[in-house]
């Protein structure tokens, strides 16, 4: 996993219907500073309201995860946080002229594709990753749904489902870590069954459903009516189905391609947590609401351990700047280079850490009771490391 955070170094855009509002957007994707997080902005609606990725602001699991803040609703944005997640973007501002980005092909490829297409640029800030340091667990036994979070040394996710069909049955899909994100869960689709499908059009959903961008699963034989009333639901000009499989007899990417898909969308859905993850993630059964409640679970423990607005130190990290580099721009030297690292440094904000022994020389005969780094070297440590800042703003 990466330790700085990342951006995109350009812009760059794809355009598609929504599954389930059926309008036509255009999505941007936009470079942003350190610290930023990934934003969406509904630049159709006045004020060009921004809505930030977070579990708290979850609205409706409603076969996708919608968000809503600042009177603005962003629908079915699962599938494009578990890209950002996959390629660890930390920072990035989501532009749409509608209410819900494109479906493209029901996953996560095709935005995968564009970023890597904008290209990464690595930024002058640690990623402060959330590292579980004990089981975390969620239930809804009415569902029996089972979601556990255990310490891990990276991001691992495991998914179990079930769903007592004769053409999928239980399926499995791991990976060991999120850069297997890409070749083996991104290119896996959004499905239903067939029994739902009248259930969710009368629902007002899936308006713009199709079957290039969704997969129908059909457990049961279905009579020419109903597959020409299915055809006309898809404005389409007939469909077909064997005696058990997929509606219109559309090939699998993989034989546990649902399965897969479940993990790309609890991928997607966790990434509202509002931190990288370090956990190793079992899923038995997961679906939005219970992936966005496991979510506020997560963060609550998240925020038990404290936030905070000061850039985050963490020694096991490599810093952005050593003492080596340090040395390469300042002309100080020891004992008057008051700086070690550099943790942290954007345009207005930088952070410095001087490690500080006994041994050094102002301590000698300085309050030699009760020995105190004096003030003035303070002051100097604070004003070596401004001038990064100002190097940064050149």
């Amino acid at each position: 996993m990466t330790v700085k955070q990342h951006t995109i170094q350009r812009q760059v855009e794809l355009s598609g219907v929504g599954l389930h509002t059926g309008v036509v957007s255009n999505m941007t994707f936009l470079p942003a500073p350190p610290n930023h997080g990934i934003k969406f902005q509904r630049i159709d609606l006045e004020g060009r309201p921004t809505v930030d990725a977070d579990c708290d602001l979850v609205v409706d699991v409603s076969r996708g995860t919608t968000l809503e803040q600042n009177g603005a609703r962003v629908y079915t944005v699962e599938h494009v946080l578990a890209a950002l997640m996959s390629l660890e973007i930390d920072n990035v501002l989501i532009q749409l002229d509608g209410p819900e980005p494109p479906i493209m092909d029901g996953s996560s490829i095709q935005f995968i594709e564009v970023l890597e297409d904008a290209g990464l640029e690595e930024q002058n800030a640690l990623r402060r990753f959330f590292e579980v340091q004990e089981t975390i667990q969620y239930k809804d036994s009415s569902r029996e749904v089972e979601m556990v979070a255990l310490p891990a040394s990276n991001y691992r996710v495991t998914v179990m489902v079930d769903y007592n069909s004769p053409v999928l049955g239980s399926q499995h899909a791991s990976i060991t870590d999120i850069s297997q994100f890409k070749s083996e869960i991104a290119s896996c689709r959004t499905f239903c069954f067939l029994h739902e499908l009248e259930m969710l059009y009368k629902s007002n959903l899936i308006k713009g459903g199709d079957l290039n961008n969704a997969i129908v699963v059909v457990d049961r034989i279905v009579e020419k009516e109903e597959l020409a009333h299915l055809a006309k639901m898809f404005n389409k000009e007939s469909v077909e189905v064997k005696k058990e499989g997929i509606l219109n007899n559309v090939d699998l990417r993989y034989k546990n391609e649902p399965a897969r898909h479940k993990l790309l969308d609890v991928v997607g859905d966790l990434a509202l947590v509002g931190r990288p993850l370090k956990a190793q993630i079992l899923a038995a059964r997961p679906g939005h609401a219970a992936n966005v409640a496991f979510a506020k679970k997560l963060k609550r423990a998240m925020e038990k351990m404290g936030s905070t607005h000061i850039p985050y130190y963490d020694p096991k990290l490599p810093p952005v700047m050593d003492i080596n580099q340090i040395s390469n721009i300042l002309p100080h030297r020891y004992p008057f280079q008051l700086i070690d690292k550099i943790i942290y440094l954007d345009e207005n904000v930088v952070a410095g850490v001087k490690n500080v022994t006994m041994n050094e020389p102002f301590f000698m005969g300085h309050f030699p009771g009760n020995p105190v780094m004096p003030g003035v070297m303070q002051v100097e440590a604070m004003v070596l490391a401004a001038q990064f800042c100002a190097i940064t703003s050149v």
